[in-house]
């Protein structure tokens, strides 16, 4: 019994031991180089010096901050830090403490100066003589305290005067900045841009802005030389854009000694190979948005090579809507070249073809029509651009909204073929939308009427169906999944209607499966796609083609590895890989070389190789040589490239089979701006475009608008995503080229750019919709500010940290500023006006004393150079 009350009595003086050194440790804990007890220290006696410092808060930015050196060590304001980091601040009427909440309400704190300890989240922190100073009308706390307490770590770089500080938690600050952040993303993905200013759409009667031009000659020893010309005007007329395209090619004259009756023979200048178009876009009409007449681009079931001369009508808005997805389009162009993508005719993103001329894009799933457009831009050559239009299968709008598309015209073949599509579209859920119309072509003998409906359903995240059905044509349903680390498969199915005649071929069915992801190694980053295609024919012949390809960068070496396999039957079929490798060599310098291997017949087929320089930025100078050994040709060429400012030249030279071929090209554009009386000539393609004028200018009687006799501003500096930005010192006035008609685009004034300090720039943000064709001239008023100095004295002697106020006549505040050590304070930023200066009433009533004047009025004149009132003096007493 006595052993067990001992071991008993060993526990109990055990665990009082235990509480006993808990306590001790807490306490240690929560205090910060521990001091005497409770007291009041005397500040007149705490040696500082003050000075400004550089303040930076991860996520946020800096600023510049008061602060107090003593003996090395940095004191950072408590309320001026708290209200910048928008944390809850009190301070007693006193100043002998602060309290509040740091980020929740629930975490309530206390500073207190008169007992030496900050209280906060259940802990007391015991503060050390000289941790916690006043100073004025602030509190300064050590720097290294606000991480000990707060977790907001301060690192202070004596040498440059500054500190960074990093929070272990989000700060109110921070994620305002955040939600702004996410709100301009969501507002961009809706199509609502946050600016300033609005500029909206003008319609002018007539309007004559852009032309572009183009020669290409070629001549062939022995052969024919042809001869290519193109002229494009672009305009305005009754409100809407118009375009003229005229081309001349003498290719088939060569060829054909007298003129035929024949309605398909191609003249040198045949209207079949002319453009034109009238285009009447306006987003604030909801039931009819666009209006197109002209050759037009119509989304038809059925196969049309030639071109369609008509009207569509249909409420689908321009530019990008929200996004709901995205679509993988791959396809080959020539190598290098830039590829360019557009959605509903907004540039969206572009890349550059691998070494094989292979590109992606994830265009972008937004709700409605998704009309992408494609065009490329080659570094030499006779084929600057080209557009391809390509319609992505999907189709979804918001729920409950309906959309529209009626167009009808004449086919240009040689049956003059009557054509009409109408098609809608309604949101039946979110997740669902549903459609139908019918086709109408005048050529197809197994049925001119066409009725169609489709579908279009988000089954779950990543997969997305679509399907249609088209009478006595075809029926067809895709099947597509995308996964977050970018693996990606698609399916298709495709049953044609037999004997029909509408799709000009005789397939029964088509088959596809496509398996893409990217793949990263150590020293790779590449793309991978598996495509399958499989054709059923009559008489059940089954053709088939495989590719597998392999695009990226080995070590900065670009890589194009592709395999193709196609199969006739059970017999025949043929199986080969091509590589296509890019060198970047020093001096600019570019090594392209290519094989191709065919393991059908275990020989290379094909070898290739370009050896390139660029030229002072302008221009591109080319060796190529070429030898086919299933045809047995060699070529051999020779390229020179080189932009003028307003012209682009090449000249190309080639030997194979026998044949030299010389070919000549050059280009260029040429803009007008009647407003601004602006001329250029460049060598970008403008037409289809446009652009705006911005012209700075000082505003002397604030009334935002120019008036006769105020001047230009010069070097105002300008940001926006896209387009050309042409700075010309002459007129003093900024272009911007090369934007796409019908969009809003975002423009930001560089208020730093302007080079007196003295002027000011309101409204920073302008969202400006492009007129086509047409340079819009928007006049950005910069205003003319004041500034004002005095002295606040206390007792005869200069008085630092006092807030002056200035109010306008109406008695609101519009400004407020601090005076320094030797009592100066001076603001700069009044609009021309008439204003009062008052001390803060706030800091006299906790000191309990007065100010001598009350107030003082003053005038800020429209002065040039910005008026300076001085001399603006109180006295404490």
């Amino acid at each position: 019994m006595s052993a067990c009350r001992r071991k008993w009595n060993c526990l109990l003086l055990l665990i009082g031991m235990l509480l006993l050194l808990s306590t001790s440790l807490t306490t240690t804990a929560a205090n910060l180089n521990a001091g005497p007890g409770p007291g009041r220290e005397d500040d007149d006696d705490f040696d500082y010096e003050e000075i400004s410092v550089t303040f930076v808060v991860k996520d946020m930015g800096g600023i510049e901050l008061p602060a107090l050196i003593h003996n090395d060590t940095v004191y950072l304001p408590v309320s001026t830090l708290f209200n910048y980091l928008k944390i809850r601040n009190i301070p007693s009427e006193g100043l002998d403490s602060i309290s509040g909440f740091f980020i929740n309400q629930d975490s309530v704190y206390l500073i207190d100066r008169a007992h030496k300890l900050i209280h906060y989240n259940n802990q007391t922190y015991h503060l050390q003589n000289q941790s916690l100073v006043r100073v004025a009308d602030e509190l300064y706390l050590r720097a290294d305290i606000y991480g000990q307490v707060f977790g907001l770590t301060c690192k202070f770089n004596f040498r440059n005067l500054a500190i960074n500080m990093e929070p272990k938690v989000e700060l109110p600050a921070v994620r305002e900045l955040r939600q702004e952040l996410m709100r301009q993303n969501i507002g961009k993905l809706k199509g609502n841009m946050i600016a300033d200013t609005t500029v909206t759409r003008s319609y002018p009667l007539f309007h004559f802005g852009m032309a572009d031009w183009a020669i290409i000659a070629t001549q062939r020893q022995p052969g024919n030389s042809d001869t290519r010309l193109n002229l494009s005007l672009g305009g305005i007329l009754a409100g809407g854009e118009a375009i003229v395209s005229l081309n001349y090619n003498n290719f088939s004259k060569q060829y054909r000694t007298t003129i035929s009756h024949d309605s398909d023979y191609i003249r040198p200048l045949d209207e079949r190979q002319q453009f034109y178009r009238w285009r009447y876009a306006n987003n604030d009409h909801a039931a009819l948005r666009q209006v197109i007449a002209g050759k037009i681009y119509a989304q038809s079931v059925a196969s049309i090579f030639s071109p369609l001369v008509g009207l569509t009508l249909t409420n689908t808005p321009t530019g990008i809507r929200r996004a709901y997805g995205t679509y993988t389009l791959s396809n080959f162009t020539e190598p290098n070249w830039t590829v360019e993508l557009y959605v509903n005719g907004a540039l969206v993103d572009y890349t550059k073809a691998d070494p094989a001329g292979f590109f992606t894009f994830q265009v972008p799933l937004v709700y409605g029509n998704t009309q992408v457009t494609l065009r490329y831009y080659g570094p030499w050559g006779e084929e600057r651009d080209k557009d391809e239009n390509i319609i992505v299968p999907f189709n979804f709008l918001p729920y409950h909204e309906f959309e529209y598309s009626a167009s009808g015209g004449m086919v240009q073949d040689t049956s003059h073929s009557q054509f009409a599509h109408i098609q809608g579209n309604y949101g039946l859920t979110r997740q669902i939308t549903i459609g139908g119309g019918f086709e109408y072509l005048s050529s197809v003998r197994t049925g001119r009427y066409m009725p169609f409906a489709n579908i279009s359903m988000l089954i779950a995240k990543g997969f997305l169906f679509t399907a249609d059905y088209t009478y006595n044509v075809r029926g067809r349903g895709i099947l597509s999944y995308r996964h977050r680390s970018g693996l990606e498969l698609e399916a298709d199915y495709i049953r044609y209607k037999e004997g029909q005649k509408a799709i000009n071929f005789n397939y029964r069915e088509e088959h596809r499966l496509i398996v893409s992801r990217p793949v990263k190694f150590r020293n790779m980053a590449a793309y991978t796609r598996l495509t399958l295609d499989h054709i059923l024919l009559p008489g059940n012949i089954n053709y088939t083609t495989a590719e597998w390809m392999i695009s990226g960068a080995i070590k900065r070496v670009g890589t194009n590895l592709t395999t193709y396999g196609i199969f006739l039957g059970n017999t025949h079929k043929y199986i080969y890989s091509n590589l296509a490798l890019t060198f970047r060599l020093p001096s600019d310098i570019v090594f392209m070389p290519q094989v191709q291997y065919s393991y059908t017949y275990n020989k290379p087929g094909y070898y290739r190789a370009e050896l390139g320089k660029y030229l002072s930025g302008r221009g591109y100078i080319n060796f190529t040589y070429e030898q086919n050994n299933e045809s047995h040709v060699t070529n051999i060429g020779v390229g020179l490239r080189w932009d003028f400012r307003g012209v682009q030249t090449a000249l190309n030279a080639w030997r194979g089979g026998g044949v030299n071929t010389f070919v000549e090209s050059a280009r260029g554009s040429f803009i007008y701006d009647h407003p601004t009386r602006y001329a250029n000539f460049n060598n970008r393609v403008n037409v289809g475009t446009g652009g705006v004028t911005l012209v700075p200018f000082l505003d002397l009687n604030n009334n935002g608008q120019r008036d006769q006799g105020e001047p230009k501003v010069e070097g105002v500096k300008i940001s926006v995503q896209y387009g050309n930005v042409i700075y010309s010192k002459r007129d003093s006035i900024i272009m911007v080229t090369s934007l796409e008609p019908f969009v809003n685009y975002l423009v930001k004034i560089d208020p730093n750019s302007l080079p007196n300090i003295a002027w000011r720039i309101k409204e920073q943000t302008y969202s400006i919709a492009i007129d086509p064709n047409k340079l819009k001239m928007v006049e950005i008023p910069v205003y003319i500010v004041g500034e004002i100095s005095g002295r606040v004295y206390m007792d005869k002697a200069p008085q630092g940290r006092v807030v002056v106020i200035i109010r306008d006549m109406k008695g609101a505040m519009v400004a407020r500023a601090l005076t320094e050590n030797d009592g100066t304070y001076d603001y700069i930023g009044l609009p021309p006006g008439d204003y009062t200066a008052s001390i803060d009433q706030g800091q006299l009533k906790k000191i309990r004393k007065k100010a001598a004047p009350g107030s003082l009025s003053f005038t800020i004149r429209p002065v040039k150079d910005g008026d300076v009132v001085e001399k603006l003096d109180f006295h404490i007493e």
